[in-house]
């Protein structure tokens, strides 16, 4: 199944060097998932040839405007395009009444329903679960109740081998069963094991959103091991001060949190407007995790 990542933006507060506020793209077998939506995120959409009309989630870390500025713009156009499908929008409480302002004073008729799931920043919760994956919210330290987001796979079921189904001659209504871990019993009640007939399933992906903090461990056994994690890196190491006076993290603090939660990849993003340059800050980084990459507006990092 496909399970992919799309930077839109990668700046942090200011759009500077052509980079954009915080906006993402997670694909899931087709299912797309926005993750933060900064001022001309659609704009981005546009560029990079996603359809907006695919997305019924979103969700949004916290309410400092580079976070969200742009999610307007994206329900006028799809109420423009005559949108119908429910949307999901995951984020404080504040977000409804932000938007809801707006529609009020604009004199907008909404032609599609919004679903609002509020987002408390207190502990890790699911906010959102299908058959095949599942969203927890992680708690992250910014000037405003902040959260990331974590994207697990559900664990698949044992593949069958199909030759195993020719020589024990598996009846039809066993197969799920024994995708499930059931030993198979034969006609003549002979008991084949499971580890006979199945291999086991791949192992879960997932992938972990960490948008706006100052440097902290606490979230790290909640994503240890995750396939590819996403932490912003607003300053470099010469600017650590900053960074703790702002509540943001530094591109070396950002690799240390991989490395201790053992991340198979790094992506560094939301880039203070005083760098033009970012390579100072991969540089960093890779001295204590080298399987880091910058957050390039247009990759797309596979999970």
């Amino acid at each position: 199944m496909q399970f992919d990542l799309t930077i839109l933006g990668s700046n942090g507060a200011i759009p500077a060097h052509d980079r954009h506020p915080s906006a993402q793209i997670l694909n899931y077998n087709g299912s797309l998932f926005l993750i933060d939506c900064g001022e001309g995120t659609q704009f981005r959409l546009n560029k990079f040839n996603i359809k907006r009309g695919r997305l019924d989630h979103i969700f949004i870390s916290h309410l400092h405007g580079d976070h969200y500025f742009g999610l307007i713009g994206l329900l006028t156009s799809f109420n423009l395009n005559w949108r119908e499908t429910p949307l999901h929008i995951y984020g404080p409480a504040g977000i409804e009444e932000l938007m809801n302002v707006h529609f009020k004073h604009s004199q907008t008729q909404l032609k599609f329903q919004i679903h609002y799931h509020h987002v408390v920043a207190d502990e890790p919760r699911v906010i959102y679960e299908d058959e095949v994956l599942q969203v927890e919210t992680i708690i992250l330290k910014h000037r405003l109740p902040t959260t990331g987001f974590y994207f697990k796979e559900k664990k698949g079921l044992r593949k069958i081998l199909v030759e195993k189904i020719a020589e024990y001659k598996i009846p039809f209504r066993d197969i799920t069963g024994i995708k499930k871990g059931a030993d198979f019993t034969d006609e003549n009640g002979r008991v084949v094991p499971n580890a006979e007939l199945t291999t086991d399933p791949p192992e879960p992906r997932s992938y972990a959103y960490c948008s706006d903090t100052v440097y902290i461990d606490s979230f790290i056994e909640q994503i240890k091991g995750v396939g590819l994690l996403y932490h912003e890196a607003t300053f470099a190491d010469e600017h650590t001060a900053r960074a703790l006076e702002t509540f943001h993290t530094t591109s070396r603090q950002a690799a240390e949190v991989a490395k201790h939660a053992k991340a198979g990849k790094l992506v560094i993003g939301h880039f203070s407007a005083r760098y033009e340059n970012l390579e100072p800050l991969l540089s960093q980084a890779r001295g204590v995790f080298p399987e880091t990459y910058l957050a390039r507006e247009g990759t797309v990092f596979e999970i």
